[in-house]
C-alpha cells in the first residue's frame, strides 16, 4: 500500500511539471522579457574601475571541431598511396585464395610416400567431385606422369601464371554455369600463354582459329586480336562449350569435339555404333591427337590440383596480379604511356596482348586497357601529357608500309643464346612454350643449346 502511494504522490508532481513545458513558446518569451525588467541593476562600478563600453562581455570563440578518429585506412594518404594498398590487399587475395584452395578443399592422405598405386590416383581423382568424369587408366597415368615430371618444369610456370588467368577465366564459367574445372582447358591448349599461336593458325589461351573465333564474336584484324584477349577469348570459350554440350549431353565429347571439331566426332560416333556414348567409347576412331585430348585434361586437372603431393612448387607470375581497367576513346599507342609513367612496355603488353602493334585503335569505338593497380593514379593524373604524345608515336604507323613493316617485326625474332640460357628460362621471357621452341627451331632435346645458337621465336 505504502509502495502505491508514493507512486501516486510522483505521479501529482510530475503533473504540473509536464503542464509547464507544453506551455506555449510565445509566453515563455514574454516571461523571459518582464524577468529581464524586472532583474535588479547591477551595483555601481567603483571609480577606479573601467569605462562602462569596455565592460561589454565577448563571446567565448566556438571550440574547435574534435579530430575525425583515425580509423579509416586512407586517412592522410594520396591517392596514389591508396592504389597501393588496394593492390596489396588484391595481391594478398589472390595469393590466399589460391592457397586455401589446395588448403581446404584438396584432402590428401599425407603418409602416401614413394611410388603412387594406382589406386591412389583412382580415389584422389574421384575426390576432385566433378560433373566431369575423370576416370583413371593407363593412358591418363601417362598424362599424369607428363605433368608432374619436374624435370620439365612445365606445372610449376603454370601454376604460377594460374593467379592471375584461373580467376578471370573461372569467372566467366560460373557466369554461363559450366564446370569450373574446364578452367585447365587453356593449361592443354596453350600451356596458359596468350601469345601461344599453333602450327596451323590457331592463337591464345583457348587456341581459337581465326574463322572460329570471328564466329563467336571476337576482333580479329591486323591491330586487334581478341583471341589472345583472357577475357573475351574466354567468354567466346564458354558460348563454344556450351553449344558443344547441347549437342552431346556428355562433357568428355564436348571436350573432345572442342580440340577436333563436331564432324569429327560425329564421324567417330557413326563408326563405333548406336551404343556409344563417351569418349572413351569412340577412342580408336578419333584423330590421333584428340585421342590424348582428354587424358590430357585429366592429367592436367590432377597436376594442376595434387602438385604437392609431387614436391611441385609454383613459379612466380612474371605479371602483376592485381590490376584494373580503364576505358580508352581515342587511338593511343602503348608507348605514350611507357615513356610518361612508371609501367614498362613489356609489363603493358603483357597485361594487353589483343593490341598486336601496340596500337589501340580507339577511332570508332573505346577500348580497355588493362593496368597494373598501382599505377592507376598515375595514369589518370598524367592522363592528359599520355595523350600529347600521339603524333610523336604514331606517326610512323599512318603510312601503310610503315604498318606493314611493323607487323613483320613483331611476326617473330630471333633469340641468340648466352651462356647460362636454358630452353625454360627463354620460353618463359618471351611467353612461349618451350615445346614450341623445339618446334619452331627442329629442337630435339631441350637440354641440348649451344652459346651463339640462334632461335627463332614466333607470334611476337
Amino acid at each position: 500500500m505504502r509502495i502505491l502511494l508514493t507512486i501516486v504522490l510522483l505521479m501529482a508532481v510530475a503533473a504540473p511539471a509536464s503542464g509547464l513545458d507544453r506551455k506555449p513558446r510565445k509566453k515563455e518569451k514574454k516571461k523571459a522579457r518582464t524577468e529581464a525588467v524586472a532583474e535588479p541593476a547591477p551595483a555601481p562600478a567603483p571609480p577606479a574601475a573601467k569605462p562602462a563600453h569596455t565592460e561589454r562581455k565577448t563571446e567565448p570563440a566556438a571550440p574547435a571541431p574534435a579530430p575525425l578518429p583515425d580509423n579509416d585506412m586512407t586517412l592522410g594518404l594520396t591517392a596514389a598511396q591508396a592504389d597501393s594498398l588496394v593492390a596489396v590487399w588484391r595481391e594478398r587475395q589472390c595469393c590466399d585464395s589460391f592457397r586455401e584452395f589446395f588448403d581446404n578443399y584438396i584432402l590428401v592422405d599425407s603418409t602416401q610416400t614413394g611410388a603412387v598405386p594406382d589406386s591412389v590416383y583412382t580415389r584422389r581423382l574421384r575426390d576432385l567431385a566433378s560433373p566431369i568424369q575423370l576416370p583413371y587408366n593407363s593412358i591418363v597415368r601417362g598424362y599424369i606422369n607428363r605433368y608432374t615430371d619436374s624435370r620439365y618444369g612445365t606445372i610449376s610456370r603454370i601454376l604460377g601464371m594460374s593467379q592471375y588467368y584461373f580467376p578471370l577465366i573461372e569467372d566467366e564459367l560460373l557466369k554461363e554455369g559450366l564446370p569450373i574445372e574446364l578452367r585447365a582447358l587453356p593449361i592443354i591448349e596453350s600451356a596458359l600463354s596468350v601469345t601461344a599461336v599453333s602450327p596451323m593458325g590457331a592463337v591464345g589461351l583457348w587456341q581459337f582459329m581465326p574463322s572460329t573465333g570471328k564466329s563467336y564474336g571476337l576482333e580479329v584484324n591486323s591491330l586487334v586480336d581478341e583471341r589472345r584477349d583472357p577475357v573475351r577469348s574466354t567468354q567466346a570459350a564458354c558460348r563454344y562449350l556450351k553449344d558443344l554440350y547441347a549437342i552431346y549431353k556428355d562433357w568428355s565429347l564436348a571436350i573432345a569435339a572442342y580440340n577436333c571439331g563436331p564432324g569429327n566426332v560425329n564421324k567417330a560416333l557413326a563408326r563405333a555404333g548406336e551404343k556409344s556414348r563417351t569418349f572413351w567409347d569412340i577412342y580408336d576412331y578419333l584423330p590421333r591427337e584428340t585421342r590424348g585430348y582428354v587424358p590430357a585434361f585429366i592429367g592436367a586437372s590432377y597436376a594442376y590440383a595434387y602438385h604437392r603431393q609431387h614436391g611441385i612448387e609454383l613459379t612466380e607470375a612474371p605479371i602483376p596480379l592485381a590490376t584494373d581497367t580503364v576505358r580508352i576513346d581515342r587511338i593511343m599507342h602503348l608507348q605514350q604511356i611507357a615513356s610518361t609513367i612508371d609501367v614498362p612496355i613489356e609489363t603493358l603488353r603483357q597485361l594487353n596482348p589483343q593490341y598486336k602493334l601496340d596500337i589501340i585503335p580507339a577511332t570508332t569505338k573505346p577500348y580497355t586497357l588493362v593496368l597494373p593497380q598501382r599505377s592507376l593514379t598515375q595514369y589518370v593524373a598524367n592522363e592528359p601529357a599520355i595523350l600529347a604524345k600521339d603524333s610523336l608515336y604514331l606517326k610512323e604507323y599512318i603510312n601503310p608500309a610503315n604498318l606493314d613493316k611493323k607487323r613483320q617485326e613483331r611476326s617473330g625474332t630471333v633469340y641468340t643464346v648466352k651462356k647460362g640460357d636454358t630452353l625454360g628460362a627463354i620460353a618463359r621471357r618471351y611467353r612461349v612454350t618451350t615445346a614450341q621452341l623445339m618446334r619452331w627451331n627442329n629442337i630435339k632435346s631441350a637440354h641440348k643449346l649451344r652459346i651463339g645458337q640462334r632461335l627463332r621465336i614466333e607470334g611476337r
